[in-house]
Formats: C-alpha cells, sequence, structure tokens
C-alpha cells in the first residue's frame, strides 16, 4: 500500500476487539437461563460482551475503537484447507442471534465494526493494529485467539481472557516470551510445530511448546528448523520430519494478513454518531437495566441530532396567577412537592410565557382559581399532581393532556417513563428531576427550585406538542383522550378514598400465620435431623442434596437451584416430608408477609390507599403498589380469608368488583371478524364453551371442565 499521512496525535490510543471470539466466551462465561427475555430472546453473550467492552473503555481510555468480526465461515484458509476450524461443536441454539444484536448495539454506540468477507477477523485486526502502530499509535488488541499474539510489540499489547472475558492478561513481548519460551513474532512458528486444536490445525505428535521453543531457539527459526530437521535425533526428530508438510500448511494459515484493504483506516476509528435513542430501544428490548446508564453515558447529549436541540426562550412573568387569569389555550403545569407529597410551587409554560408561584408563602388566587378551572392543561403524571396539590388544599381539574401517559402509549416497552429520561430521548435535552435542592436567588427574586420549576413546565409544553403529532401518527390521540386521561381521575378518586380495612381480623391472621410458620419450621427441622436457616439456598442444598440424597434440581452459578418452582418439582418426584413442610413454611412466610404488609399500609383513617399505575405493563394492564393489592391469593382459603378484611366502610352498602370478561378474546372476535365468534359474544354465550364445541364436535352442552380448559389454555396461548 502506498504511504499515508498520519492523521493522529502520537497520544492516540487505540483499541481493537475481536467481536466473534469475545461473545463466544461472554456466551459460556453467563449462564444462559439467567439472561433471557421476556420474549425468549437469549441475552447472556451480548450482556457480557457489552460488561467486557465498558469495563475496557474504563479501564483503558482509548481515543479510537474497532470491533472485528468474521463474515461467513468460508475463508481462502478453508479454500486451502478444508479442515480447517473443521469438528468444532455446533453453534448453540441461544448464541445464534446475539451476535447481530451486538453489532445493531455497537452501531448505536457509534463504535465502528469491520468485516470481510472470504477473510478472518484476525486479519482485520492484524492489519489495523499494524497501521495504527505505524501511525505512531499505542494498540490494545482484545482477544481469545492465541495467533494475535503474534502482533505483540512494544507499541501492541494484546488482552487476553484468561476468565470468562472478566479477566484479560496484558501480553506484552515480555509476557508471551515468558509463556512460551519464544518472542511474539516466533510465536506462530511454535504454533505451526505443535498445532492449534481450536482450528483443526494438526503438529507434529509428541512436540509440545517446550521442544517446539527450544528448537525454534536452537535453530534460530521454524525455517532452519526444518532445513536442518535431519539433524534432530530420536523419535521426536522422525515425527518432525514425517510431518513437515503439515508444519509449513499450518505456518501458511496462521499467517495473520497486516496489508488488508479495508473501508476504514485507524483515524476514522474515533467513537462518534451514536443514539441515545437507540441504545434506549435496545435496552428495552434486551431488559438491560444495569446496563443502561453506562451504555449512555458513552453519548453525549449534545452529540446527538434531536428535533430539538435546546429549549426555545420563553418570557418569565413575575406574577403567575394574574397571566393565567388571561388564558384561553392549553397550558402546561409543573408541580413541586415536598417529602410529604403536599405541593410547595407550582410553574406554567405556554410557547412563548413561563412564570412560578410559590405556594407556601402566599398561594395567589387566580392560579388557585385556574387550576380548579377546566381550562386545559397538559402535566407530565397529573396523578400524583392531583394528590400533591390536594394536600395543600387546591383542586385540579381541565387536564387534556398528560406527557406521560401519552409517552406510555407511543413507547410501551420502556423501562420508565419520568420526565428526565422522555425529554433526553425526545429532544436531546436534559432537566431537573424536581429534587428540591438550593436557595439561591435568580432574576425576579424567584429561588433556584422555581426556575427549576419553570424549567420543567418548558420540556413538558415541548414535549406536549411533540407527543401531539406522535399519537396522531399512530393514530391513538383518542386511546388517550378517551380512555387513558378519564380512567386516571376514577384512580385519582379510588387512591384518594381507599378501601375500608378490617385490622383486628388482619391481627388475628398474622398470629394465626405466624403460628403456622413456626410449626412447620419445626416439622421441617425434625425430617432434617437437624435444624437450619430454611431461607438459606446453601444450607437448604446441604440437606437436600448432600445429606438427603435427593435428585439434583437445575445448576445455577450458587449451587443447584432451590427456588419455589424446582422444589415443588421434587416433591412431586420424591414425596418427600422434610419437602412437603419445606413448602407449607414459605407459603405461610409469604401469607403472613401480605398480612404484615397490609396492617402496616393502613392510615389513620382505618382505610388503605394504594397507588394504581397505569404505565407499568406493555399491555395496558393496571399495577398497584404501596401496598400492592394484586398480590393477594384469589384461589385459596387463606387468600379469601385476607381479602375478608377488606369491608364496607360506614355509610355504604356493599364493594363491587368490576373486571372484563374475556377481554382478549373480545379483541380477537373484532380483529379477526369471526362471524362465529362475533355472534357467540353477542349471543351471551361462555366462549371457551363455544369454542370448545367446534374444536371437539359436541354441543356446548356437551363440553367438559377439561375440554373447556384446554380450549382456554390454547385460546389464550394464541
Amino acid at each position: 500500500m502506498g504511504s499515508r499521512v498520519s492523521l493522529v496525535t502520537t497520544d492516540a490510543r487505540l483499541l481493537l476487539i475481536d467481536g466473534h471470539s469475545m461473545a463466544f466466551r461472554a456466551f459460556f462465561a453467563l449462564p444462559v437461563e439467567n439472561f433471557t427475555t421476556a420474549t425468549g430472546q437469549s441475552t447472556n453473550a451480548i450482556h457480557g460482551f457489552l460488561s467486557m467492552l465498558l469495563r475496557v473503555l474504563e479501564n483503558e481510555r482509548p481515543t479510537h475503537v474497532a470491533v472485528a468480526f468474521d463474515e461467513g465461515s468460508t475463508t481462502f484458509r478453508t479454500t486451502e484447507y478444508a479442515e480447517y476450524k473443521a469438528g468444532r461443536d455446533e453453534t448453540p441454539v441461544p448464541f445464534k442471534g446475539q451476535v447481530p444484536l451486538i453489532r445493531e448495539m455497537l452501531k448505536a454506540l457509534g463504535i465502528t465494526e469491520v468485516s470481510r468477507e472470504n477473510y478472518e477477523a484476525d486479519d482485520i485486526l492484524a492489519t489495523l493494529s499494524t497501521q495504527g502502530a505505524g501511525e505512531g499509535m499505542e494498540v490494545l488488541v482484545v482477544s481469545g485467539d492465541r495467533d494475535t499474539f503474534q502482533l505483540v510489540g512494544d507499541q501492541v499489547t494484546v488482552l487476553y481472557p484468561v476468565q470468562g472475558v472478566t479477566v484479560l492478561n496484558r501480553m506484552t513481548p515480555a509476557a508471551v516470551e515468558e509463556k512460551y519460551g519464544v518472542p511474539p513474532h516466533r510465536y506462530p512458528e511454535l504454533a505451526a510445530l505443535t498445532g492449534e486444536t481450536a482450528d483443526n490445525l494438526p503438529g507434529v505428535p509428541g512436540v509440545g511448546p517446550g521442544f517446539a521453543s527450544r528448537w525454534i531457539n536452537q535453530f534460530d527459526g521454524l525455517e532452519n528448523v526444518i532445513a536442518r530437521a535431519d539433524e534432530i535425533g530420536g523419535k521426536k526428530g522422525e515425527s518432525l520430519r514425517a510431518h513437515i508438510p503439515d508444519v509449513l500448511r499450518n505456518r501458511r494459515l496462521n499467517h495473520l494478513l497486516t496489508d488488508m484493504e479495508l473501508p476504514v483506516t485507524p483515524a476514522d476509528l474515533t467513537i462518534e454518531g451514536g443514539s441515545r435513542e437507540a441504545v434506549r430501544q435496545l435496552c428495552d428490548t434486551l431488559e438491560f437495566n444495569t446496563l443502561r446508564d453506562r451504555l449512555l453515558a458513552l453519548i453525549p447529549v449534545d452529540g446527538e441530532a434531536t428535533a430539538v436541540a435546546q429549549a426555545e426562550e420563553r418570557r418569565v412573568i413575575p406574577h403567575l396567577g394574574e397571566w393565567l387569569a388571561g388564558q384561553n389555550g392549553r397550558i402546561a403545569v409543573d408541580v413541586a412537592a415536598d417529602a410529604a407529597g403536599v405541593a410547595t410551587l407550582i410553574a406554567a409554560a405556554d410557547r412563548a410565557t413561563t412564570g412560578s408561584a410559590d405556594l407556601e408563602v402566599a398561594p395567589e388566587p387566580e392560579a388557585a382559581a385556574w387550576l380548579a378551572s377546566d381550562a386545559p392543561k397538559s402535566l407530565h403524571g397529573a396523578k400524583a399532581a392531583w394528590h400533591q396539590l390536594r394536600a395543600a388544599g387546591l383542586e385540579l381539574e381541565g387536564v387534556t393532556f398528560d406527557t406521560e401517559l401519552a409517552s406510555y402509549l407511543c413507547f410501551p416497552g420502556q423501562r420508565t417513563y419520568a420526565l428526565p429520561e422522555m425529554l433526553a430521548r425526545l429532544l436531546g435535552r436534559e432537566v431537573e428531576s424536581g429534587d428540591p435542592s438550593g436557595q439561591g436567588e435568580l432574576d425576579l427574586g424567584l429561588t433556584d427550585l422555581q426556575a427549576e420549576a419553570r424549567e420543567r413546565a418548558v420540556a413538558i409544553d415541548d414535549l406536549t406538542e411533540l407527543l401531539e403529532q406522535e399519537l396522531e401518527k399512530r393514530g391513538a390521540s383518542a386511546l388517550l383522550t378517551d380512555l387513558e386521561l378519564p380512567v386516571q381521575v376514577s384512580l385519582q378518586r379510588m387512591e384518594a378514598i381507599g378501601v375500608a380495612m378490617d385490622d383486628d381480623l388482619l391481627e388475628r391472621l398474622e398470629a394465626e400465620f405466624d403460628a403456622h410458620v413456626n410449626a412447620a419450621a419445626a416439622e421441617a427441622y425434625r425430617e432434617a435431623g437437624r435444624e437450619l436457616n430454611l431461607s438459606s439456598p446453601k444450607q437448604l442444598q446441604e440437606v437436600l442434596f448432600e445429606e438427603l440424597k435427593m435428585p439434583r434440581t437445575r445448576k445455577t452459578k450458587t449451587g443447584y437451584t432451590t427456588d419455589a418452582e424446582a422444589l415443588s418439582e421434587l416433591f412431586a418426584q420424591t414425596g418427600h416430608p422434610f419437602l412437603q413442610h419445606l413448602l407449607v413454611h414459605r407459603e405461610q412466610i409469604k401469607l403472613r408477609q401480605i398480612v404484615d404488609t397490609l396492617r402496616k399500609s393502613i392510615r389513620d383513617d382505618g382505610r388503605i390507599h394504594t397507588t394504581f399505575q397505569q404505565t407499568i405493563a406493555a399491555t395496558g394492564r393496571l399495577s398497584s403498589f404501596d401496598p400492592n393489592l394484586q398480590n393477594i391469593p384469589a384461589r385459596t382459603e387463606e387468600g379469601l380469608r385476607i381479602r375478608e378484611a377488606f369491608v364496607v366502610s360506614e355509610g355504604h352498602e356493599c364493594l363491587l368488583t368490576a373486571d372484563y370478561s374475556q377481554i382478549e378474546m373480545r379483541v380477537m372476535a373484532h380483529l379477526s371478524g369471526d362471524e362465529g365468534l362475533i355472534e357467540a359474544f353477542r349471543g351471551g354465550e361462555d366462549l371457551h364453551r363455544f369454542v370448545g364445541s367446534q374444536v371437539f364436535g359436541v354441543t356446548p352442552s356437551e363440553v367438559t371442565s377439561a375440554m373447556r380448559n384446554k380450549v382456554k389454555a390454547m385460546s389464550y396461548g394464541l
């Protein structure tokens, strides 16, 4: 190749990674059963690879990065020797499909990935490392292939994994020579003599690294070893002479190319052009929560092209109430509250103006009246704001848009819909979360907290405009206005009213379940022959598999699993009384915990005020927390007794439960247009009985419970 003017500085550091090699090692380093998404996608190789990448980036601080991948299984090496890398085990099914997702994440991060048909990733690494070193760069090569040791030199270090992908040894010239007895440039000569099992390259039988390095050093290189093979006596000499063709072939195949024509040069390998939005979407898809923030940190917010690069300037007005009283259009509102959940200030904004008001000093009557009026308003999390304002003696009406609910409808699989997250995702901006801090004075005598609240109000206004367009594109505008917002109003009133509880009954149940816990523990100790911590997986493993000699369950990182499902299967298999008492012990602890949580949640008014969440489940289902009222068993005697503690309060006649009847099947009937299903619903028939009659060829009245259950499982499986 021709000479090239260097475009990098002398302190540049180039990081090159063998993508397939490290992904494969990550796959075997992490248990696949612990890294599977709800959709069944295995992610252990992806997670391990990205964890390794982040660690190396943090530790080594490279200025330039590239990841090389193999492109197919056919290369110039397999053309010369068809058995090259043959005989390897078939690629594990859970590994398939993970490399494309790694490459997709690299693209989202702005990291260059390189591949070429008919060549291996090692050749790409060799070419780029040679070019980088030639331009004065320090080069780091991350690879689990020892062939890369031939690249090691004063400016090139190989980071070689010795424990999964977490521990990387620095293979410098001294380290290579200390381990193998030859300098790096002689390593492929040694490998040609000894062979490489992973590549299916047989070496000289009976010749290991010790003899190979001795010959190479004695005769000054492999070429001289072969030329003077007659001088080597004994059986090893005979073996060498009989396998010289294999040695020569091995040396040709393990030579890495350093002069490939590539679409990039080391100077092109800066990390740039990443997309925070793409990273977020991939993390949501892969269900990566712990890695998410670390990956996003690689992409500065300012470095991403967004619809709005920064907030448009708004005029700040001194008297919010007066301004609000004269507005007719929709206004964005932010409510800040103290640790007790009481609103302390509000801020508002439209496309040109913003202002704020302190609710603790002297609430402006005009602002209070406007909040309680039907004037159109947009908030982020209006239900929480409704409670906060109500705690401060103020009402909130007229909410026509909620950016949190709109974000959920547009992006139902996202982990969080907090205002800072959505602002960064959709507009590439940052905003304070609303945590009270600082009292420094700004213009107009307003505090930092008020400035932050105004900034959030402006953000809500900008998000409202963008999300309105997104909802329109998806045909989901009516879903927000006709369903989610009215449901939100119902939920906030339900939360405020709460439900009355019979604490005396709960107290008796708690004592009863506690007695059952102790009794089950005593019986379990008797069957085990000693006392132990029944909540300790390690102690349970000792008793179950070592002392009681039970069949082993699924292997995990910490031994054999003792989770509820595994123990239930083990009990069904063995019928051992220890397991029976252990399972009862666990169930009674769970019931006791439910009752304890309910009792602690009863407020001074004798009622529980849970919080319903509309933006958690991607399916649209509600969830409940503080406390969770959806985890109380409904099909057991104990669960029904706990439910008896939810009582009718004074002045009311009954409790009402409401649920959709077979809603998923109704949606399926609507979307499919199946006349039979539609007629069955309209006629009030039991759908599962109707479908069962069609499946089993009997009349609906002849469908048995077993038939109905099979059809029900099939239908919901669809």
